[in-house]
């Protein structure tokens, strides 16, 4: 049987490597396309997984995501057709949506993400099967031409496809010297995704200013470790903060930095959950709202913060209390060992085709 994944986001390096090293040790025969995209594929070299690159990736304007999309599209059916696989497996690709469509491919698709409404639109209409988290209701993916009975929930975050195994043999000693931490305390922060398309259209000032805010009144006694998306993103931090702060200009592995961080401070939503997940004190400043985000304020694993003034507050609060980090520690590993690996509802998924 043949498997094609299209991997298009550094999560999704993560979420598919160990699956698709547990169907190829079954003897599928697997490709793996994905878009150029900075992240992405430099991450995937990091963690040798190979791709075979189709397209690019458009950027924050809507008529580049569109010519890019399209012309991704065109390439892409031709590369699919001499593969001619029997199943495609996506995280809400809108490209692998449209070429396995029109080539009569079953489709299965994973997302956490009902948020980002343009991509699933593109997507989740045209799929046999949809994947997600159990915390996210049915009712969330009403209008998105999918039936109850085509949504397969597993009990976990995304992260859990990836944390368990990636933690093993990290090293927090080792790594603080890889990263010269000079000072007694350790931030890291994951700005937001800016241009994504639901948040392309929407001002970030509060974002901004909450960043400036933590850099103002931290960077005397903490590092400051920023790890940007976008190489624009790299220099907007550079020319504004410069030495007060550290720009990684290189595609990292984030699980590592997150293990040198006392605090970890998110603008999106997978770094944060890695995080919240770990036991670290995580906060989320991300701009939009969405599920994940909710369940982990719920569960005591991240605080969800607004505005600068308050965020500046707990900080503070984090840093003096240590018992605090404790009990983060263990309520994060109490809840982590309930949740499953979501390969294995894959698994199932891909066997339900094999049978046919």
């Amino acid at each position: 049987m043949r498997l094609w994944f299209d991997v298009l986001t550094p999560k999704q390096v993560m979420f598919f490597k160990y699956a698709v090293e547990l169907l190829r040790q079954r003897d599928y025969e697997v490709l793996c396309t994905a878009r150029d995209y900075r992240e992405c594929v430099k991450l995937a070299r990091l963690k040798k997984f190979d791709l075979r690159l189709v397209g690019k990736y458009g950027g924050s304007s809507k008529y580049d995501k569109l010519r890019a999309s399209s012309s991704r599209i065109f390439d892409m059916a031709k590369e699919i057709k001499r593969f001619n696989p029997d199943l495609c497996i996506s995280f809400s690709s809108p490209e692998a949506a449209r070429v396995a469509f029109g080539l009569g491919i079953p489709h299965v698709t994973f997302s956490d993400s009902p948020h980002a409404q343009a991509v699933q639109k593109l997507t989740i209409p045209f799929v046999n099967y949809l994947l997600c988290p159990w915390i996210i209701p049915y009712s969330a993916w009403n209008n998105l031409g999918i039936s109850r009975n085509q949504i397969v929930r597993y009990r976990a975050l995304d992260p859990v496809a990836w944390i368990r195994k990636e933690t093993k043999n990290i090293d927090s000693g080792k790594l603080k010297k890889k990263y010269k931490l000079s000072k007694s305390n350790t931030f890291v922060i994951r700005p937001e995704e800016s241009k994504a398309s639901y948040l392309i259209d929407k001002a970030n000032n509060n974002v901004n200013n909450i960043l400036k805010s933590i850099v103002q009144n931290f960077h005397d006694t903490t590092n400051i470790l920023v790890l940007c998306r976008y190489q624009d993103q790299i220099r907007q931090f550079k020319e504004k903060y410069g030495e007060k702060i550290r720009v990684l200009e290189n595609v990292v592995d984030g699980l590592e930095l997150i293990s040198v961080a006392d605090i970890f401070i998110g603008g999106g939503g997978t770094m944060t959950a890695e995080s919240a997940l770990l036991g670290k004190p995580t906060i989320s400043i991300s701009p939009i709202k969405f599920y994940v985000d909710d369940y982990l304020v719920k569960t005591g694993l991240i605080y969800k913060i607004g505005n600068p003034a308050q965020i500046v507050k707990i900080l503070r609060r984090i840093q003096s209390d240590n018992l605090f980090r404790l009990r983060q520690k263990n309520r994060a590993q109490h809840i982590l060992n309930r949740m499953e690996d979501p390969a294995n509802k894959l698994l199932k998924i891909v066997g339900k085709f094999v049978s046919l």
